[in-house]
């Protein structure tokens, strides 16, 4: 390898759709790009639904036509309350800005390997099978990224700025010190592949995701076009930490508690191994430091219950490599293009998360269950579950309005709303004294 090969102006640590978007914009605009990836393409991941403002960063990049090519058509989303005993859907195409009517789910091993396959087709050096082992910020002289191979050999990359998008490894923040769990939301997740699981007979729904509610948390039910449904529990930790069986039994006892969902499973089995991960929400302090940006889940990462974790790594990517581009173009900009790097990273997850804190309460589940549109509220929250957060539409004062009404709902139901409070209270206080143990 000569000098020039270990040189770039930006080094990203991470080819999911955080990295790999950051790097083929930069290289699409003529910068030097280094992307390290840990494992090699295709690779399993979880997060296979996708939202509707996706499709303008998939035209973006040049993409469209291949994801349309792997992914299965989501045109909505159903929630299902075991306390109503139904489902309530919900149509993209009923949204504020009715330019958003569906979007995609995919299976992230294609989606991921598109992504990085079209950095590598604009320019950007993609290296595989090769992780990130240590950092050394030089001041004025940029950074260096010491890495390893799998072969075990190291090889050393020296950049001008970093981009961090190792995921949830979150390579600068643990050491760094600045990750911190989120104290007002924290949960983990048991997931797997079911084949031979129910769809819905009409096209327009048989891709959609459905929610449903259980006691201890939530199940995602996500169909993919190979006949695959992914299938997950996301449950406040103490549930978990009952288990005292095997991860697949433990798992399949979880859905059992949810006879609608097992109804859908009855005539399934199962198609992967049953994976489990805990802390699942938390946020590093800065998304950015003078030589480097985190950018998707190595900055933060919230409940997925919205399906917003493709479409935050895409932004953030999109918003790194356009800082990026500025900063090297004109450095003396650096400080205006970076602060509004970290407006975008953190909008994302703060519109959602006011909605994921309380998506279990007994409030919100009778306004998601028995929908209204006053004050345009119902459009405004479809634009929100389609991720149209970015650009003008004017979603935001009825937002607030929703919000209004929610707090009224409590209000009116004051002992539903008083024991879910105390519920999660202690759920929080039970998460944090294992966390300190």
């Amino acid at each position: 390898m000569t000098a020039a090969d270990s040189e770039a102006d930006v080094i990203v640590i991470g080819g999911g759709p955080a990295g790999s978007t950051a790097a083929a914009l930069l290289a699409e605009g003529g910068h030097r790009v280094v992307l390290l990836e840990k494992a090699h393409h295709p690779r399993f991941h979880i997060g296979e639904s996708l939202l509707p403002a996706n499709l303008p960063l998939f035209r973006r990049l040049g993409i469209a036509e291949a994801v349309r090519a792997v992914g299965m058509e989501k045109w909505g989303v159903e929630f299902y309350s075991p306390g109503h005993g139904r489902t309530q859907s919900y149509r993209f195409a009923d949204s504020w800005n009715k330019e958003m009517p569906h979007s995609y789910e995919v299976r992230r091993s294609q989606l991921d390997e598109i992504l990085i396959r079209r950095a590598g087709a604009l320019g950007a050096r993609i290296v595989e099978g090769c992780r990130a082992r240590e950092v050394a910020f030089l001041g004025e002289d940029g950074v260096r990224v010491d890495g390893q191979h799998e072969s075990g050999a190291a090889e050393s990359w020296r950049g001008r700025f970093l981009i961090d998008a190792s995921g949830r490894d979150t390579f600068l923040g643990t050491r760094l010190g600045t990750k911190r769990r989120n104290r007002r939301h924290d949960s983990a997740a048991v997931y797997a592949h079911f084949r031979g699981a129910w769809r819905h007979e009409d096209p327009r729904r048989a891709g959609d995701i459905s929610i449903f509610w259980f006691e201890h948390g939530w199940f995602w039910y996500i169909p993919l076009a190979d006949g695959i449904t992914s299938v997950g529990a996301v449950a406040w930790p103490y549930y978990m930490k009952r288990r005292a069986k095997p991860v697949r039994e433990f798992f399949l006892d979880t859905i059992a508690q949810s006879p609608a969902l097992a109804e859908r499973l009855a005539s399934a089995e199962l198609a992967s191994e049953v994976e489990a991960t805990g802390n699942y929400s938390y946020r590093c302090a800065h998304p950015h430091g003078e030589r480097f940006l985190l950018t998707g889940d190595a900055y933060s990462f919230i409940d997925p219950v919205f399906s917003s974790g493709v479409l935050f790594a895409m932004q953030g990517g999109a918003a790194a490599a356009e800082a990026l581009d500025l900063t090297l173009r004109e450095p003396a900009r650096r400080g205006a293009a970076f602060r509004h790097f970290a407006r975008v990273s953190r909008h994302g997850p703060r519109a959602f998360s006011w909605y994921i804190y309380r998506m279990t309460r007994p409030a919100m589940r009778e306004l998601f269950m028995d929908p209204h549109n006053p004050l345009r509220m119902r459009e405004a929250l479809l634009s929100l579950l389609a991720g149209d957060i970015y650009g003008r539409t004017p979603i935001w004062n009825a937002l607030r309005a929703f919000k209004m009404l929610y707090y009224l709902v409590s209000i009116l139901t004051p002992r539903r709303s008083l024991a879910a409070l105390r519920r999660h209270s202690a759920n929080m206080r039970s998460s944090a004294a294992a966390a300190a143990g």
